[in-house]
């Protein structure tokens, strides 16, 4: 179903890294067919255990203090990217690789902007941003697993 790349776009703006990584381990285990396509390294042996530590760091770096906000423009930025290949990646898999790519622009910038309310509103009734940046993490990792188990 096409509406799981804009789920994917969403991750993306939550997690840059998670998107990819969940999309690649969707195309290295079978679940999506990316071969032939110019996405088909998303599916090599070795991609998804790259992106899985790039997205592992990402987890632990969200958690620092000196990160810097995901809506400034270079972090705003590689989520419009990691959302729009991601969602391209479901699209071509569903057989539509535009609108994926275009749901998961959409999607990315929905979560981007939606997720850093949303953390900032926990946060707040928290007296923590930890807590809301677990929780956040929580919400990326089980929607991208939820999108790998429908794919």
């Amino acid at each position: 179903m096409i509406l799981l790349a804009l789920v994917i776009g969403i991750v993306a703006g939550l997690r840059a890294m998670m998107a990819p990584a969940a999309v690649a381990w969707a195309a290295c285990c079978g679940g999506l067919n990316l071969q032939g396509s110019w996405l088909a390294f998303l599916g090599y042996r070795f991609t998804p255990w790259v992106l899985s530590l790039l997205a592992l760091g990402e987890l632990i770096t969200d958690q620092l203090p000196s990160t810097p906000s995901r809506k400034v423009p270079v972090q705003f930025g590689a989520r419009l990217l990691t959302g729009g290949l991601s969602g391209a990646g479901v699209g071509i898999g569903l057989g539509s690789w535009l609108p994926g790519l275009l749901l998961g622009l959409v999607g990315a910038v929905i979560g981007t902007l939606g997720g850093a309310a949303a953390r900032a509103r926990m946060a707040a009734a928290f007296r923590s941003d930890r807590p809301a940046a677990l929780l956040e993490d929580a919400v990326a990792i089980l929607a991208s697993l939820a999108v790998v188990h429908l794919l």
